[in-house]
C-alpha cells in the first residue's frame, strides 16, 4: 500500500532512528513496526486479519478515519484513500485516554 504522511514529524519518526518527537522508545518501536505492516499490505483486509492491530473505523466527525493500536494507550490515526491505488495517509499518533 502506498503511504503519505500528513504530519512531516511522523514521516521523520519512521526513518530517523535518533528522532522521537517526545514519544517513548516503546511507542516509536511500535509505530515503526506498524508502518512496516501498512507498507507491506495490499489492502485493508490485511489490517483486519491482524487482530492485534485492533483496526477500526472511527465514528462521528472522524468517520473518514481509521485507527490502529500501538499499545494500550496510543493509537495511530490514518485515512485510506482510493485515488487509483489505495493510499494510507498517516494523520497522527493520539493518546486514546
Amino acid at each position: 500500500m502506498d503511504v503519505r504522511h500528513v504530519d512531516r514529524k511522523l514521516e521523520r519518526l519512521e526513518v530517523d532512528e535518533t528522532y522521537n518527537v517526545g514519544f517513548s522508545v516503546d511507542i516509536v518501536r511500535a509505530y515503526r513496526k506498524v508502518m512496516g505492516v501498512i507498507r507491506a499490505a495490499v489492502d485493508e483486509r490485511a489490517f483486519y486479519a491482524m487482530k492485534s492491530l485492533h483496526y477500526e473505523k472511527l465514528k462521528g466527525k472522524r468517520s473518514h478515519q481509521r485507527s490502529m493500536r500501538l499499545n494500550n494507550q496510543f493509537r495511530l490515526i490514518l485515512q485510506i484513500t482510493t485515488q487509483g491505488r489505495k493510499t494510507a495517509a498517516i494523520v497522527s499518533i493520539e493518546d486514546y485516554h
